[in-house]
């Protein structure tokens, strides 16, 4: 059965680089090879100052015990103004195949932008093996390391605005259920240059869902990301993000 997921989000959060956790997409496979979830979220507001806000979150999945399909479409632009405040997106498209009970094969291909952060198109493509730790239905871990190149293109702000890299993606994550009614789901990434150990990322994304009522929950959301060198020495090395809000499944 398709589902569809309506997200809405109460919380003011701080200014985050883009990054996707795959994790918190992902969803076993049952009887339905297909499922997906989006969101749209707008608003226009009219005080001492003009607010304009819009954001769209979708994804779509096709999983059949053998193969997955995952595609994500993430957007978010906030102006006050006139001056933009956020104002990123991210497409990303991954495959699993399934090679043994603990052991698939990942590729992916992502294309992003993030005007806060001076990236005007970052490109990624990358591959490697997915490990399952652990077999218990109610506390999942698994390791991924894969290889990725990554083509970004800096604003006209930046001087050196062309950068072809290769490097490491090295991810643990774990999905817990420790009672019927909470689910908590982390990743965290840990991306080096492969010429260049020193410039590295380290991200994390943690979601705690609390059931309230059947298919209604509470959601808390945390992301924190940390770039050694920015594309612009101006930039924060560290960047959060904190969510709260209401999840809605049907």
């Amino acid at each position: 059965m398709q589902k569809l997921i309506f997200i809405l989000l109460f919380c003011t959060s701080l200014s985050f680089s883009q990054v996707v956790n795959i994790e918190t997409l992902r969803k076993a496979s049952d009887s339905a090879k297909w499922s997906g979830s989006i969101s749209l979220d707008a608003s226009l507001i009219k005080n001492t100052n003009d607010i304009f806000r819009i954001a769209n979150k979708a994804h779509i999945q096709y999983n059949d015990k053998t193969h997955l399909w995952l595609f994500v479409n993430d957007l978010n632009f906030q102006k006050i103004e006139g001056n933009s405040l956020v104002n990123r997106g991210t497409q990303h498209l991954r495959y699993n195949r399934k090679l043994s009970t603990i052991i698939k094969w990942e590729a992916f291909a992502q294309a992003q932008y993030d005007a806060i952060s001076e990236i005007d198109f970052r490109g990624l493509l990358g591959t490697g093996p997915r490990f399952k730790l652990s077999r218990n239905y109610n506390y999942k871990f698994y390791i991924g390391t894969l290889i990725m190149y990554e083509y970004e293109k800096a604003s006209n702000l930046v001087d050196e605005r062309v950068q072809k890299d290769v490097r490491g993606s090295t991810y643990l994550s774990f999905s817990m259920y420790p009672t019927e009614t909470i689910s908590i789901i982390s990743t965290s990434y840990y991306q080096p240059r492969v010429d260049k150990f020193n410039d590295y990322r380290v991200s994390s994304n943690t979601s705690i869902l609390f059931e309230i009522y059947k298919d209604l929950a509470f959601k808390t959301n945390f992301n924190y990301f940390f770039d050694a060198f920015p594309i612009s020495p101006e930039l924060p090395k560290t960047q959060f993000e904190l969510t709260n809000g209401l999840l809605y499944t049907f």
